[in-house]
């Protein structure tokens, strides 16, 4: 008997695993990437990614998901019972990233408020640091609570723990159903305002004019892995856990082609909006625009608002629409980001979704109010370096060594992902999964190490040799422990036993998600 949650539509699951896939490193992680290593050639080493790292591993785990029918704990566990850590280490590394990626957004839904009166003022970083992040203690320290934070922190838990109580198919498929459509929307009213600004052609034409000789450079081809993998929500759990949701007869390829060229799509029309933008930013400034290019927490809080201080009218709507956006992407990627470890929670100790829900999303909300204090930014960027340099590049570096090299599932996965896809797997499946994608994760991982842990060769010029030049207590308590602490509970986690199933519980989440 069957009694797994499942998608009430093909459809359903598409937009929930473009959902997780389309998060807010595509709107302000990929177009300074793309800028920065070659611009329109940059295409070429990305799209090389895709089709030999990002589609083969979302296949992999799509396959895995689906032919297993359980989490990453789970799945890993029916593969070898010897290998159930790295399953939890995935999800481990997800309950980290749920933790501060929920304060990103509340930044975002407060400055969705503050576009109305611009609240931000002329100098927008120092209302960010200043003002609203009330950056006022050492790296390490605490502080009190950032109110400006902390409400709007609230509001996002509250939101994201309702469509998890919900279920897969009455809550997150649901909420995906109106939160993908309202995204795609929303951008393109501001990839067309962007558009008919005036240095906005000079923008696009700094991103898409292609330098040809960086394409020749190791990093560049790096950088394209990297962006894939980063934005794929590949090798954290979440594409293991939502396949899991499948029909018993789903096509998994055609599935992963769909959800790998949509979210690539949605970074290509990220990045025309972002420039578009910016070159309108640096004709007004009367500068070049590579001088106004930036990347991540700087172009959405500090950049950006200053773009929409200078518009020439219906400033409040596009700075409205801008951070809404940013709002839709990241509640899509956190809800997916929490089921993992829900998901787990339910298949280990065989409790009631509720229960998982409230004990997991519950200590991840509590965790996450480090994040709303006045040193909470520190912490921030400290976690999230480490956690996705060391916990996802490592944890998918792992995966694929342990399931194409040590456990050879590769065929077995791949008989199962042809059995119900139109478009077989053949060669070049098998290729990428065995040597291309393991020896650029393993140079990548090899680069980090050696950057993080040999200090002498980083070049670095700060005082201390870390990243971003915090002191060695704080690298290693708020960065190194971090990343290594997912991997300890993953291996606790997985000497404990399993509980056997309970008939009552399984009836009781079935009989509700069928309400």
């Amino acid at each position: 008997m069957e009694t797994r949650s499942q998608w009430g539509t093909r459809a359903g699951f598409i937009l929930a695993a473009v959902g997780s896939a389309i998060g807010l490193g595509n709107i302000w992680r990929f177009p300074a990437t793309a800028f920065e290593n070659g611009g329109g050639a940059f295409f070429i080493p990305y799209l090389f990614a895709l089709l030999t790292a990002g589609i083969p591993i979302l296949i992999m785990e799509f396959a895995m998901g689906h032919k297993y029918r359980g989490s990453a704990p789970l799945a890993f566990k029916k593969m070898n019972k010897k290998t159930e850590f790295i399953g939890w280490w995935a999800v481990l590394v997800a309950f980290v990233i749920s933790t501060y990626y929920s304060v990103i957004i509340a930044w975002a839904m407060s400055y969705s408020v503050f576009s109305f009166n611009l609240n931000w003022g002329s100098d927008t970083e120092g209302f960010l640091f200043g003002e609203y992040l009330n950056l006022s203690v050492d790296p390490g320290q605490t502080g009190s609570f950032v109110p400006g934070v902390l409400i709007p922190l609230v509001l996002v838990w509250a939101i994201v723990l309702a469509v998890l109580f919900k279920g897969v198919k009455k809550g997150i498929e649901v909420a995906n159903r109106i939160f993908i459509p309202a995204l795609v929307i929303v951008f393109l009213i501001i990839v067309i305002r962007a558009l008919t600004l005036p240095g906005a052609m000079d923008g696009l034409q700094a991103f898409f004019t292609p330098d040809f000789s960086q394409i020749r450079e190791p990093g560049v081809w790096v950088a394209a892995y990297g962006q894939i993998f980063f934005s794929l929500s590949i090798a954290f759990a979440i594409m293991i856990t939502y396949s899991s949701y499948l029909p018993k007869k789903s096509d998994l390829t055609n599935n992963a082609f769909i959800v790998g060229f949509g979210n690539s799509s949605f970074e290509l029309l990220a990045g025309i909006g972002v420039f578009a933008a910016l070159g309108f930013m640096a004709g007004q400034a009367g500068v070049a625009v590579d001088e106004v290019v930036a990347g991540g927490v700087g172009l959405a809080f500090v950049v950006f608002p200053e773009i929409i201080n200078q518009f020439p009218g219906l400033n409040a709507l596009f700075g409205f629409l801008f951070f809404a956006s940013l709002v839709l992407a990241g509640l899509s990627s956190l809800i997916s980001i929490c089921e993992t470890y829900i998901a787990g929670l339910v298949d280990k100790f065989k409790i009631s979704r509720t229960k998982a829900v409230a004990y997991g999303g519950g200590l991840s909300a509590l965790i996450s109010l480090l994040f709303a204090t006045q040193g909470g930014l520190f912490f921030l960027d400290a976690a999230d370096y480490f956690i996705n340099q060391f916990g996802v590049a490592f944890v998918g570096l792992v995966e694929v060594i342990l399931v194409a090299w040590v456990l050879r599932k590769v065929k077995d996965l791949q008989g199962h992902a042809n059995e119900l896809s139109d478009i077989r797997l053949g060669s070049w499946w098998t290729i990428c999964l065995t040597i291309i994608t393991p020896v650029v994760l393993g140079y990548m991982m090899f680069g980090l190490f050696k950057k993080n842990l040999l200090k002498e060769f980083t070049g670095e010029t700060n005082t201390t040799g870390n990243y971003e030049g915090y002191s060695d207590a704080f690298i290693l308590w708020g960065g190194w422990a971090v990343a290594a602490g997912a991997l300890v509970v993953g291996i606790l986690l997985a000497f404990t036993k399993w509980k056997p199933s309970s008939s009552v519980e399984n009836q009781e989440a079935l009989s509700k998600e069928a309400k």
